[in-house]
């Protein structure tokens, strides 16, 4: 047996567990695999034919065999998760190698490359329930959304779950401003701007600030950056794989960026102020949301104006009222000594905030 290796020097077991087992002694095909597997956050292990340890073949989460290799691998243990990959794209006999070794499927590359990383990653990151996804928005300016998403996040992470916060607002000023961390280091939204294609959960949060134990994704304090709807996709889609909860703060306005956030929650949460005119400008918002988000809800938020109440604000609007957001006295005096919303579990947003999840997260497992 020629001697393995992995891609960053793990150990053997460790890079069993991470990563697919590929069998290749074609340098150029190598390259390739490697280079894939770094795109998927994998860590291979390599050899040049099937391994002498019977368990490296049987337990290896998925094995990529080369073309050159596929005669040394007959006569290995039939499994699922073995693909035949190569370059060329006219060999006649492929097939009938892929046969004799048991293969799922062929792929010639340069062409299946992005399916290929796709695979490779979900092998890394497992199979597991997604993140439920909950966004806000606010009903006018000033309706409280972000502060609501700080404080559902905050509360979610004190309970227990696995918790990203997304800032999906360029010009809301940062969430990682409300949550006292504009100086932690760790990656902000412009260095995702150009993000295409898959991205691997797991670097994805590692990166990320870590405040009051969820991970925050904001924006950093120079100009404001447009995200293509394509980074906020990968980005997102990364976010929901790591299970837990995701909460997002999204803007008003329904550009495609947004447009992407809003077709991968899971429901929305529309916060209107109890006024008329934030009542009538809520409405032209849960409209534009509303054509790509189907679960949308309404947070009314007191005082109301004489005649109204919750329940009118939701009949208006025509969307199911989620809640009540209370008042908070001394909320601003709290943000503005460093107190992030939502910290204090007995305080009426925490409160709100825990009853939320706990009718939201019904029937779902610790994540």
């Amino acid at each position: 047996m020629a001697g393995s290796h992995t891609s960053d020097g793990a150990s053997a077991s460790e890079a069993r567990q991470a990563g697919p087992l590929i069998v290749t002694e074609d340098v150029a095909l190598l390259d390739d695999l490697l280079r894939l597997c770094a795109a998927a956050g994998a860590h291979p292990e390599v050899h040049h034919a099937v391994p002498e340890h019977r368990t490296t073949w049987e337990d290896a989460p998925l094995i990529l065999v080369g073309d050159d290799a596929a005669a040394r691998c007959r006569g290995a243990t039939r499994r699922s998760g073995v693909l035949l990959v190569g370059h060329d794209q006219d060999d006649p006999d492929v097939w009938r190698r892929a046969v004799e070794i048991g293969a799922d499927c062929v792929l010639r590359l340069p062409d299946a490359e992005s399916w290929l990383v796709d695979r490779i990653a979900d092998v890394v990151e497992g199979v597991g329930q997604q993140a439920l996804t909950v966004g806000v928005i606010g009903g006018r300016g000033g309706a409280g959304a972000s502060t609501l998403a700080c404080a559902l996040a905050v509360t979610a992470a004190r309970g227990g779950r696995r918790t990203m916060l997304v800032d999906g607002d360029p010009l809301g000023g940062g969430l990682d401003v409300l949550l006292g961390g504009e100086q932690a280091e760790g990656r902000r939204w412009p260095d995702f701007a150009a993000s295409k294609g898959r991205v691997a959960a797991g670097a994805l949060e590692e990166s990320l600030p870590a405040l009051r134990g969820l991970r925050v994704l904001s924006w950093d304090r120079g100009d404001a950056v447009a995200i293509p709807p394509e980074a906020m996709r990968s980005v997102l889609g990364a976010a929901r794989r790591r299970g837990g909860v995701v909460v997002v703060d999204l803007p008003r306005r329904i550009d495609e960026a947004t447009a992407e956030a809003l077709a991968q929650l899971d429901l929305g949460l529309l916060v209107v102020p109890g006024e008329l005119r934030a009542v009538a400008g809520a409405k032209r918002v849960a409209s534009a949301a509303g054509m790509i988000l189907r679960d949308l809800r309404v947070v009314a938020r007191g005082p109301y104006a004489a005649g109204v109440d919750e329940q009118w604000v939701a009949d208006v609007i025509g969307l199911p009222l989620a809640g009540e957001l209370p008042l908070q006295p001394g909320l601003m005096v709290d943000l503005d000594a460093g107190v992030p919303p939502g910290d204090g579990a007995r305080s009426p947003l925490g409160r709100f905030c825990a009853a939320f999840w706990e009718r939201a997260l019904a029937g779902q497992g610790t994540s």
